[in-house]
């Protein structure tokens, strides 16, 4: 069966005949975006067992396809100083000639490549074939088995990739079905890890009841967050609504929208007008650099996830953790693991249930303070030397299962 946080998979005794010494990983690293945030966790904590090369993009993206426009860089990420850690930053998406240098080029056991965008496919798929050829394994951490759109063509084109992994590595137990189910893959290849919590976005000596003064906050008013980008799935018009239910009880609650448009805002301006709810929604429609994000969190009492649909895990909801902040989310992929109390698990596409979570919520400080003492468990199981630990194990299985292939080939 697949490695996971509850049963380890034993290695092959001979994994001593090859020693791993060096990871090569694939994604996107600061001060890019994409999936930043994470690779910058992950690679950090892996670099304590062993030596990683990072291989990452100078252009990621055509500004075409981005939601927006480009994808610019990020300069406000922490810096990464590591001595096992080595950051390449060479791949670009219009010259197919960076893909194969470091697909032929890099010095390592194994690949493990994050994957998460569509846009990427082609890339991957040839810095995937390149160690292949090499006889080099690839580990996939597959962070969105199905996109959250539900595009077929996302689907079709992960299934081709696929064919080049020797293990998956997925966040929930939902996404492991769905590895086996729409992708076909034999269970024991596919490992449950957990996405860790985001803690370099946590700054010391944080001015809480400055922040929210500058950002026009009363000290006696509660802030609920509803944080990252505005799309379809994330369930923004299920939080107005919730929200307007709110306000008739709790007159002094406010809602703070953070996070990057990817689609029209009209149809929510129409619902914020509507329910006449517009001096109490304070909005920033726009990406939030690495370097601000705590400012959000620190603003806010309550953090809402209300998506409509989901697979894998949030991260802003392992923000959130990070924060120790009290949340309410939908019963959709992971997000229920991200909280200890059912009550605040509430159905998907339900503003009546949402409200009268948040209502109960906001109506007892004692209970928001009991609700952010109980974060502490969740981001026990979300720290990153255990989930480093746990990788790591994954590659010294893959090495193993490598091994005692060739040696049954070999005769």
């Amino acid at each position: 069966m697949g490695i996971n946080n509850q049963n380890h998979t034993d290695i092959s005794e001979d994994r001593h005949l090859q020693r791993l010494s060096t990871v090569a990983m694939l994604g996107s690293y600061p001060p890019l975006r994409g999936l930043s945030s994470y690779c910058f966790e992950i690679a950090r904590a892996l670099a304590d067992l062993v030596n990683v090369e990072f291989i990452s993009f100078k252009k990621i993206y055509p500004g075409f396809i981005y939601p927006g426009g480009g994808l610019k860089n990020d300069p406000t990420f922490p810096s990464t100083l590591h001595c096992r850690l080595r950051v390449k930053r060479r791949l670009t998406w219009y010259n197919p000639f960076t893909w194969l240098a470091e697909g032929l080029l890099t010095r390592a056991d194994l690949l493990h490549a994050q994957w998460w965008s569509l846009p990427l496919a082609v890339i991957y798929a040839c810095i995937c074939l390149a160690f292949k050829m090499r006889r080099k394994p690839v580990v996939f951490t597959v962070h969105n088995v199905l996109s959250h759109e539900r595009s077929k063509i996302y689907a079709t084109v992960s299934r081709l990739l696929f064919k080049l992994g020797d293990h998956f590595i997925v966040h929930t137990s939902a996404n492991r079905r769905q590895m086996t189910t729409c992708y076909l893959i034999a269970p024991e290849r596919v490992s449950l890890i957990p996405h860790g919590s985001l803690d370099f976005h946590v700054q010391s000596g944080t001015d809480r009841e400055s922040i929210r003064s500058r950002m026009g906050f009363a000290p006696t008013q509660r802030v609920i967050l509803l944080f990252g980008a505005i799309r379809p799935y994330k369930g923004v018009a299920t939080a107005l609504r919730a929200f307007a239910q709110v306000l008739k009880k709790i007159p002094q609650a406010r809602l703070l929208i953070a996070g990057k448009l990817w689609e029209s805002w009209t149809p929510y301006q129409q619902i914020i007008d509507k329910f006449e709810i517009g001096e109490c929604v304070k909005l920033y429609l726009d990406y939030i650099p690495s370097g601000e994000v705590h400012r959000y969190f620190a603003a806010a009492d309550l953090v809402v996830l209300p998506y409509h649909h989901f697979d894998s895990q949030s991260g802003v909801g392992s923000t959130a953790v990070s924060f120790r902040k009290p949340m309410i989310v939908t019963n959709v992929g992971g997000l229920p693991e991200l909280v200890n109390d059912p009550r605040l698990i509430v159905p998907p596409q339900d503003p009546a249930a949402l409200a009268e979570a948040m209502r109960v919520c906001l109506e007892d400080p004692h209970r928001l303070k009991e609700m952010s003492a109980t974060t502490e468990t969740v981001a026990a199981g979300l720290s990153w030397p255990p989930i480093a630990k746990m990788t790591y194990t994954v590659y010294e299985y893959v090495l193993a299962n490598k091994l005692a292939n060739f040696k049954k080939a070999s005769g």
